[in-house]
């Protein structure tokens, strides 16, 4: 029979992961890190015990989700790359949630996107519907969780905006930069998923924080609280992908997809719905001010040092 104490999350050492581990944590639970990388600083020492994957293995992955009641799961790519694609996050998503069943897992708590759809031209939006239909038909009792934006300390397109007003002295939008956003407190979003933990009844949230932002005002805010208001312009999505890919260079990161402005462009990270999240971006932006954008935050040297803490692999 399953432990009502233990819980297993994906990506405890993470990000959205590593404040849920942590909620769970101060509840008294027993929680069971999901990850690949099993060596990454683990900030909870002794309190977490690490698991592989195992997505090749499936038995072995079940196992260790045995006598666990609640999988928390963020497993996701952000783009198809060497080594990782849309493709096999859903195969391994799908790997994931056999294996809890298997496993007798009560309960999955799944973080997903706004907006999802298995018809989108978007490989991340139809990747991420492909995902939430598995866990539908899985059988197992679950909630899912639609954000838009994460905003925290190991945020990256947030980060990364203020970085680039803090270093640059213009700021270019994809078109008017009208388009809106909805950003959510990584902590808020852990309570969220934390609270959904012990309901049964299947539900989709959309995980949205109080305030609305277009994306020009998105930028004008951040600028103006970090002490760095820059002229914005707008720019064609096509030049605003290329000088994205030159700078991607010379930082070794992808800086931004075609996927992610199309997206952005289409209005997919905003819904008609009434907040879920108490945490303003502005408030947090304000007490982060400081720190907000002093580094540049990167996706792939995440998945290449697989021992460092995210927030500890911002470079200059």
């Amino acid at each position: 029979m399953a432990d009502p104490s233990a819980h297993a999350v994906t990506g405890a050492f993470g990000y959205s992961g590593k404040y849920i581990a942590r909620r769970l944590l101060d509840e008294g639970r027993t929680v069971v890190a999901l990850t690949n990388s099993p060596h990454r600083r683990n900030p909870f020492g002794d309190a977490v015990r690490a698991s592989m994957f195992h997505f090749d293995r499936p038995e072995k992955l079940a196992e260790s989700l045995r006598g666990v009641e609640v999988l928390y799961n963020t497993y996701w790519v952000r783009f198809n790359h060497r080594g990782f694609t849309f493709a096999d996050a859903v195969r391994n998503s799908v790997t994931l949630f056999d294996a809890a069943r298997r496993a007798g897992v009560a309960r999955v708590v799944h973080v997903s996107i706004t907006n999802p759809s298995e018809e989108s031209p978007l490989e991340y939006f139809r990747g991420k519907a492909q995902v939430e239909k598995a866990l539908g038909e899985s059988g197992l009792s679950h909630a899912i969780l639609r954000p838009a934006v994460l905003f925290g300390r190991e945020d990256i397109l947030i980060n990364n905006i203020a970085w680039l007003l803090r270093r640059f002295p213009v700021f270019g939008v994809f078109g008017d930069g009208s388009y809106r956003l909805q950003p959510i407190y990584v902590d808020d979003l852990a309570q969220l998923a934390v609270e959904q933990a012990s309901a049964r009844d299947n539900v989709v949230l959309n995980a949205i924080g109080p305030e609305t932002f277009t994306y020009r005002g998105l930028v004008e805010s951040i600028g103006r609280i970090i002490g760095k208001p820059r002229p914005i312009v707008s720019i064609r999505p096509g030049l605003g992908r290329v000088a994205g890919s030159i700078l991607g260079r010379f930082l070794g990161d992808v800086v931004i997809t075609r996927d992610e402005i199309r997206g952005l462009m289409a209005g997919l990270l905003c819904v008609d719905s009434p907040p879920t999240a108490a945490t303003p971006l502005t408030q947090w932006a304000q007490q982060n001010a400081q720190e907000l954008g002093r580094r540049y935050a990167s996706e792939l040297a995440r998945r290449r040092d697989r021992v460092a803490g995210y927030t500890e692999l911002r470079s200059a």
